[in-house]
């Protein structure tokens, strides 16, 4: 293979095709303001900069400005479902707008430090779904990273910035409760990575019922196994719960298998109501009730926050009471 062939494409290269220098040609690709740059000449630039190919060095330009224009998101260990895939991919799009490029690292963080990473590529942002200790923060700040936590629980990490998963719990319990229940059941997962989200989710449930004057909501663990959710919604039965809020849509589905299972129907004997309305929701027997999120509305929001806080401006509210709905369908 030729020297030709494995070169990187330099401005140099764009500016010798083009005809102007290569500070000219920065000012085009940059889109740098208050420059007289004639069109004719722009359009110069742009047409010889497609010829060859060229793609500005990130490198080069965290070298210029301090920092690139990535923005890394710590994903802590959850399992990628349907509604984690749909926020990363909608806050891709959304960054993108805005000149980002996101990146994301999913796992244990105990396997790497979060130093580590962050300081590899010098991001504009970094979004973690945990608190950062005061050491983390003091050394992003002082990096020029700006640290979001997206789901903030103490005054020195911002406000939280994605829904507080509290509220997903109340819209169950409410939606149940109009609906003439006093008696109600929470699904818990039997996958200890998402307690994360369950156990504010259930909190949401209990708070509901509190406010309503109903007793505790009888909280049990449902395994995605017919056999195991028949004998939860028997006891559930024995108790005289008559409707249950589930972790998410695919516990939902288990305990509604654990209805038809033992002969029942839903909602006449247990009425059931998940979250996130995945695909397959609508196609349960009978249709899901479910809890959605606005996907593309909060990664909308996370991402002007992202952008407010690498320019060191206070970001927008969280429009919580507008992107948490209830989807009503048969199953509640």
């Amino acid at each position: 293979m030729t020297e030709s062939a494995t070169r990187r494409v330099t401005s140099a290269d764009v500016a010798r095709l083009a005809g102007v220098s290569r500070a000219t040609v920065s000012y085009v690709l940059n889109d740098t303001p208050r420059q007289t740059i004639s069109a004719t000449t722009r359009g110069r630039v742009l047409d010889a900069a497609a010829q060859l190919g060229y793609a500005p060095s990130a490198a080069a330009r965290t070298l210029r400005t301090g920092r690139s224009d990535v923005v890394l998101c710590l994903l802590p260990d959850w399992p990628i479902g349907p509604e984690v895939g749909s926020l990363l991919g909608n806050l891709s799009t959304a960054l993108a707008r805005h000149g980002l490029t996101f990146v994301v690292h999913p796992g244990n963080h105990n396997d790497r430090p979060m130093a580590d990473l962050w300081k590899a590529i010098t991001p504009a942002a970094v979004i973690a779904f945990t608190d950062f200790s005061d050491a983390e923060l003091t050394a992003m700040r002082s990096a020029g990273v700006a640290p979001v936590a997206a789901l903030a629980r103490s005054r020195s990490q911002g406000r939280a910035v994605a829904v507080p998963q509290e509220v997903v719990g109340r819209r169950q319990a409410e939606h149940l409760i109009a609906a003439g229940h006093t008696r109600l059941g929470y699904a818990y997962p039997d996958d200890q990575r998402v307690r994360f989200f369950a156990e504010p989710r259930l909190a949401g449930v209990r708070a509901a019922a509190t406010a309503r004057g109903l007793p505790v909501p009888a909280a049990a663990t449902v395994a995605l196994d017919i056999h195991k959710a028949s004998e939860v919604v028997r006891r559930w039965q024995a108790t005289g719960v008559t409707a249950v809020c589930a972790y998410n849509d695919e516990v939902a589905l288990a305990v509604l298998a654990g209805v038809r299972h033992l002969g029942l129907t839903a909602p006449a004997d247990l009425a059931v109501i998940g979250v996130d309305d995945i695909p397959s929701a609508r196609l349960a027997a009978p249709p899901l009730t479910t809890v959605m999120t606005d996907q593309v509305a909060a990664a909308a929001h996370l991402a002007a926050t992202v952008v407010a806080a690498v320019s060191g401006r206070e970001g927008p509210a969280l429009p919580v009471t507008s992107i948490v709905t209830v989807v009503s369908r048969e199953s509640a």
